[in-house]
């Protein structure tokens, strides 16, 4: 068995890169290792492949804090974004800290030795790895086994069926009729990506979405790129547009009415003719569910030019040609997408024990949007259901980090936060405030969360970064201790794979 890591890191996505990046920064001491089941990193951005794939964040805050995006559009193609994360890689050697094409099945916390047991499972087959402490940063979802909807009939159909998470590179959708069901961002995104080679295309859905435009560049960062140097001007961009974002989320949980009548108002100044409130006013509130960003309008001009159409209604059954509604309408189609959302995973669905006995998460409490109740040496990355993934990926690193040097200065080698007994009339806010299907369907098997910090994953950044400035790591319910004898804490500083 190799000899144990500092910080074995479980992903080389967005969350990975950041946190190998800041170990480098502020951990310099620390050994690390990155294991990425893909056989290139990216995450996300090499998983989806299917026309169009974009950010739906801007990109001065989906970029990291310590790299700035030099990119001329702020709302950012697959592409770009990849090529993004490939040059921080290279630019700080983080492929030679990575183990590409091996998955981490199962970790087993030892406290005879204060350790991570890892499995790894490759080509070659399984094998065990130690660290002294793991960082999951897989994302937040199932790579392998995406939300598919039960959707009557679907078997009879005669055309294509594709889901978005596993889109065939040599697809070919023109002259086609084609209905992708579902109203999220990534529907958002394909409807007006598949318009310009279909025939027609259908967007379809339960209920309506809360959509808003915005331009793909963003103006200010180019005019302050042009005046200041480059990480000035993208620290204050990213300082703005955090801001505007937290401002805009506010008020919608404040005062929806006046929102939800703003953004219709922007709605029919976009749509024209074309808009009907069947189909673009939701019932239930602005930032109840994730506010779908239209990058320049092209899903709305799609819509306009009558490439694109939105139908609203349950589907009663599949047909060999087409959909039929439970009204009786009927969209004929040659080929369905079925954009129907992801299923959540906490920390890849790797199998989680301490001490041989397993861990269910749904019965853990999340502590400081990191960390979980009686779980030693442990983070995720968990990002903002409202705000930019990376804010959150950026954040953990920096706040685990602090932790490692923590343990340093103090002599230990477990970090453990400690909840002893549970008060039974302890509220648990089960949604985060959300009601978006993704989040509904797996309240059964996520954490919990108090109304408050530190036991919660919260959403709202800029409370989160008052509370990582203003508490500290020694804060009374992070419980640091020592090893179990010296010689079994033997100090590993390859920091590099083989």
């Amino acid at each position: 068995m190799e000899h144990p890591v500092d910080v074995l890191i479980v992903g080389a996505g967005i969350g990975g890169i950041s946190m190998a990046a800041h170990l480098q920064d502020l951990c310099p001491q620390r050994s690390f290792a990155i294991i990425e089941a893909r056989d290139r990193p990216g995450g996300t951005w090499d998983l989806f492949r299917y026309p169009g794939v974009r950010s739906d964040s801007d990109m001065h805050t989906l970029g990291f804090s310590f790299a700035p995006w030099r990119g001329a559009k702020a709302i950012a193609d697959g592409e770009d974004i990849l090529a993004y994360l490939d040059r921080i890689i290279a630019e700080r050697g983080l492929d030679r800290h990575t183990r590409y094409g091996t998955r981490v099945i199962a970790a087993d916390w030892r406290e005879a030795d204060a350790l991570w047991h890892v499995t790894l499972e490759d080509a070659a087959g399984r094998h065990t790895m130690t660290a002294r402490f793991l960082y999951l940063a897989s994302g937040y979802y199932d790579y392998y086994q995406p939300h598919r909807a039960d959707i009557p009939g679907l078997e009879q159909f005669a055309g294509a069926v594709v889901h978005p998470q596993f889109w065939p590179q040599d697809l070919d959708w023109s002259g086609r009729r084609v209905v992708v069901i579902g109203s999220g961002a990534t529907a958002v995104t394909l409807v007006p990506a598949l318009a310009g080679q279909a025939v027609h295309v259908t967007m379809l859905q339960r209920t309506p979405t809360w959509m808003v435009a915005q331009p793909s560049v963003d103006r200010l960062a180019r005019s302050l790129r042009s005046l200041l140097p480059e990480k000035l001007a993208y620290r204050v961009t990213r300082f703005i547009n955090t801001r505007l974002h937290a401002l805009i989320f506010r008020r919608a949980r404040s005062n929806p009415a006046r929102v939800a009548a703003f953004l219709t108002r922007r709605l029919k100044r976009q749509l024209g003719e074309a808009y009907d409130p069947q189909h673009f006013l939701p019932p239930y509130g602005p930032w109840e569910q994730r506010l779908c960003l239209v990058p320049d309008g092209d899903l709305f001009r799609a819509i306009r030019q009558g490439k694109a159409s939105v139908a609203t209604g349950h589907i009663a059954r599949v047909e060999a040609d087409g959909v039929v509604l439970d009204d009786g309408a009927r969209l004929a189609a040659d080929m369905l997408v079925t954009a129907t959302g992801l299923t959540l995973a906490i920390g890849g669905g790797i199998a989680v024990t301490l001490d041989g006995v397993a861990v269910h998460w749904e019965d853990r409490w999340f502590y400081r949007n990191c960390m979980f109740s009686n779980v030693p040496n442990l983070a995720v990355v968990f990002g903002y259901l409202n705000a930019s993934w990376t804010l959150r990926a950026d954040m953990t690193a920096q706040y685990a980090c602090r932790v490692l040097n923590e343990m340093t200065a103090r002599g230990a080698t477990v970090a453990r936060p400690v909840r002893e007994h549970d008060d039974p009339d302890t509220a648990v806010d089960p949604s985060f405030g959300f009601s978006s299907g993704y989040i509904r369907r797996a309240a059964g098997l996520m954490p919990k969360s108090e109304a408050a910090l530190p036991w919660r994953l919260n959403m709202d950044y800029l409370a989160d970064l008052a509370d990582y400035r203003d508490r500290p790591v020694d804060d009374g319910v992070l419980a640091f201790t020592p090893a179990p004898t010296p010689a079994q804490s033997p100090v590993a500083r390859a920091g590099e794979l083989a």
